[in-house]
């Protein structure tokens, strides 16, 4: 609906339960702080989304194995702040972290694995 503010109100009380219920690496204290920074890279307020798409990374980061894909969707996240940014050799960098996990976690006809092409050409396509 586009209806930001409201999203962010619930989100935020949604955090935080979690953050009173859940302990600090618990991946949904990670989903949690993708979705407001979700909120925030729509808003265009490219440096909150940042923060909080970083917040979520390190939790998963800790609570997550390596080659995770929800660790590739996170770098898959700051890589689409940086290049709504027009920071395009950040975004490929983080890009291409995403798609080295998705490579070897996925099957070579997942659908992510497609999407992780698709944006590492959209980058070289807007530089």
């Amino acid at each position: 609906m586009g209806n930001y503010s409201k999203a962010l109100e619930f989100y935020e009380k949604s955090h935080q339960i979690f953050e009173k219920a859940l302990p600090p690496n618990h991946p949904n204290l990670a989903i949690s702080y993708n979705n407001i920074g979700q909120v925030y890279n729509n808003m265009g307020n490219y440096s909150k989304a940042l923060e909080f798409y970083e917040k979520s990374h390190k939790i998963f980061e800790k609570a997550l194995p390596p080659n995770h894909p929800s660790l590739a969707s996170s770098y898959n996240n700051i890589g689409q702040v940086y290049n709504d940014m027009g920071d395009y050799s950040k975004a490929l960098e983080f890009y291409e972290k995403a798609h080295q996990i998705y490579e070897k976690a996925l099957p070579p006809n997942h659908p992510n694995l497609a999407i992780s092409y698709n944006n590492i050409g959209t980058v070289y396509f807007d530089m």
